[in-house]
């Protein structure tokens, strides 16, 4: 891949820069990329996915130490512009403890409608952006590709889940403030796990395609929509544990529900036609 001639190279040293401003609002505030219009990514490993998948950054920011290094000079290319700061400027605005000092500001655009007929995850108004990441990237490891957010769940883009995700955003089909009612362009079973299935998802034939909702951590997946679900299926826990931590539980069920689709693929195959 060769390197983009940035359109611009700037120093900036004042805290005051308007550029360094809306960045405070977009770490402080969670939500405020919907309003803005722009997200922020930081960090070696998230700016390099998002080069990896052909997002186009607007903007890099990277400190005068990260801008001396070749490989970081060439990284921070890849965006339309360059503002070089102090590493103190930088830390005031960095959303983790210890800044590596260099990320992107990249345009927010929402994707224009949910994807009919495709597998989905559906968040129901989950509230730790740790636990939204963590789903995201199982989403985008077994082949998952849309991740639903109804209203109420943690905002998608927000500095905290774009850690947890790793990158898993770049990979997926996101949309995010839905209703309820909106699954219904799905065309598609719903599917959740319940303590109170009468099948575990061990022995249940999973539907493919399908969507499987997962719930706020203390209140589960709402009544309304537990009633929507085709099915519904408990994950077996000999150790005698109450339930599992929602992120730990999505991974079991699209692992399964991954490792369905390859088993029937594969006797389909060894079928013929």
């Amino acid at each position: 891949m060769t390197t983009p001639t940035p359109v611009a190279v700037q120093r900036v040293s004042s805290r005051d820069n308007p550029l360094l401003v809306k960045l405070r609002k977009l770490v402080q505030q969670p939500a405020a990329y919907r309003k803005l219009g722009e997200y922020w990514l930081e960090g070696e490993h998230l700016c390099a996915a998002a080069v990896a998948r052909g997002v186009q950054a607007e903007v890099a920011l990277i400190t005068e130490d990260a801008w001396a290094d070749a490989r970081w000079q060439a990284l921070a290319g890849h965006a339309r512009r360059i503002a070089i700061v102090p590493a103190a400027l930088f830390a005031a605005v960095s959303a983790v403890e210890s800044p590596v000092g260099l990320g992107f500001v990249i345009a927010h655009t929402r994707p224009p409608a949910l994807l009919p007929a495709v597998d989905t995850v559906v968040l129901d108004r989950l509230q730790d952006a740790g636990n939204v990441g963590t789903i995201l990237r199982s989403a985008a490891a077994f082949g998952v590709r849309q991740v639903l957010a109804l209203k109420g769940t943690a905002a998608l883009w927000s500095p905290k889940v774009l850690r947890a995700g790793m990158g898993a955003h770049f990979a997926l089909h996101l949309v995010e403030q839905l209703s309820a009612d909106d699954l219904a362009g799905l065309g598609l079973p719903l599917v959740a796990t319940s303590s109170h299935a009468d099948q575990t998802i061990c022995d249940a034939r999973l539907p493919s395609p399908c969507a499987w909702l997962l719930g706020h951590e203390g209140q589960g997946v709402a009544p309304d929509l537990l009633q929507r679900c085709a099915l519904t299926v408990g994950i077996p826990q000999p150790g005698g544990e109450e339930s599992l931590n929602v992120g730990v539980a999505a991974s079991v069920c699209l692992y399964e529900a991954m490792r369905q689709r390859r088993q029937a693929g594969a006797t389909a195959g060894a079928a013929g036609p």
